[in-house]
């Protein structure tokens, strides 16, 4: 609908039936998998996203900064949860016991997509998806990746789909400035995500 906006899709009854089935057959797999769930604001304050390092990196990307009656406060539609998830994370002190914690939340989020990037239900500006961030030490990192792999995998076969592709994405070492974290975490990571899918 152009009134409500480009990019912005509604769910007509049907859709929104089909939704809530996915996402309660979703949320049982995740909490069976030992996901824990979170629910965060359609909104973050604009220091949130300039601490996480993202407003840094995909700030272009967001919509326009909401200013409230309380002059200099800005905040944001929220463009990513990962931010928020990691201050959920930091709201009660941890021990190295305690991992790995898994959150998973359907999150909200928007992002201003350029027009011609828009296409159906696959480019939107504004978009639930089914997140989740683990925290875990480097040593669970690689068995941690196992489980996600299980869980797509069963989510799959339960869905009926067979005719898929994956691909493994890599940072580019010639452009660290792209990247938010210490080199060495990301190799690590990457090379726990290359031995995993290998086998």
């Amino acid at each position: 609908s152009t009134q409500v906006g480009i990019g912005l899709p509604l769910l007509l009854p049907k859709g929104a039936v089909l939704r809530e089935q996915l996402e309660q057959f979703l949320r049982q797999a995740q909490v069976r998998a030992g996901y824990q769930p979170v629910v965060t604001p359609h909104i973050g304050h604009k220091a949130l996203y300039i601490t996480s390092g993202h407003y840094e990196k995909y700030g272009q990307d967001s919509f326009q900064p909401i200013h409230t009656p309380h002059e200099g406060e800005e905040f944001l539609l929220k463009p990513m949860n990962c931010p928020h998830h990691c201050e959920i994370y930091k709201s009660t002190p941890r021990s190295y016991k305690d991992l790995p914690i898994r959150f998973a939340e359907f999150g909200t989020v928007y992002r201003y997509e350029q027009h011609g990037e828009l296409h159906g239900l696959a480019r939107t500006r504004g978009f639930t998806q089914d997140d989740a961030h683990i925290f875990c030490t480097p040593d669970q990192v690689q068995a941690e990746f196992e489980k996600v792999i299980d869980l797509v995998l069963y989510v799959f076969e339960a869905l009926g789909f067979t005719d898929y592709t994956a691909q493994v994405s890599l940072r580019d070492p010639a452009a660290p400035n792209k990247y938010i974290g210490l080199p060495q975490d990301w190799t690590q990571a990457e090379q726990a995500i290359q031995t995993v899918v290998a086998t």
